[in-house]
């Protein structure tokens, strides 16, 4: 009896379901807080408004990160579906971004794709840490 207790417990111990895994991108641990203070995060104030972090140490190329009314959501800024490459870095168009290599647009929303391809944007986790404050870590 024990034993059934003891496997039904640790079957239910896991991570938190997150699934960061890309066969094109690497991953790259880091941590970065952002204070929408300054003027190069005060966009993430407003619904809507993709800032791009090119900060050394951030993501392959960067990351994307949007408030999208209900909460931030932050991707690495790198085409999903492509080797990294000179042209692998995605473009900001609105509330998408497009993949340089493929023409390949993605929702900001939700990381999905308008094209049927195998791979959604690479999502990192975010934290709200204050009220004008959030960490994007992978």
């Amino acid at each position: 009896m024990f034993l059934l207790f003891a496997i039904a417990l640790l079957s239910g111990c896991g991570s938190d379901d997150y699934n960061n895994t890309n066969r094109f991108l690497p991953n790259y641990n880091f941590s970065v807080d952002l204070d929408f203070n300054l003027p190069l995060y005060n966009a993430l104030r407003f619904p809507a408004n993709p800032v791009r972090i090119n900060q050394a140490g951030v993501g392959i190329n960067g990351i994307i990160v949007m408030n999208t009314g209900s909460g931030y959501v932050a991707y690495e800024a790198t085409c999903p579906n492509q080797p990294v490459t000179s042209c692998s870095s995605l473009t900001i168009d609105g509330i998408n971004v497009i993949c340089n290599c493929d023409d390949v647009v993605y929702s900001l929303f939700t990381g999905l794709p308008e094209a049927d391809v195998r791979y959604p944007l690479k999502p990192y986790r975010v934290q709200i840490t204050g009220e004008n404050s959030i960490r994007v870590y992978n």
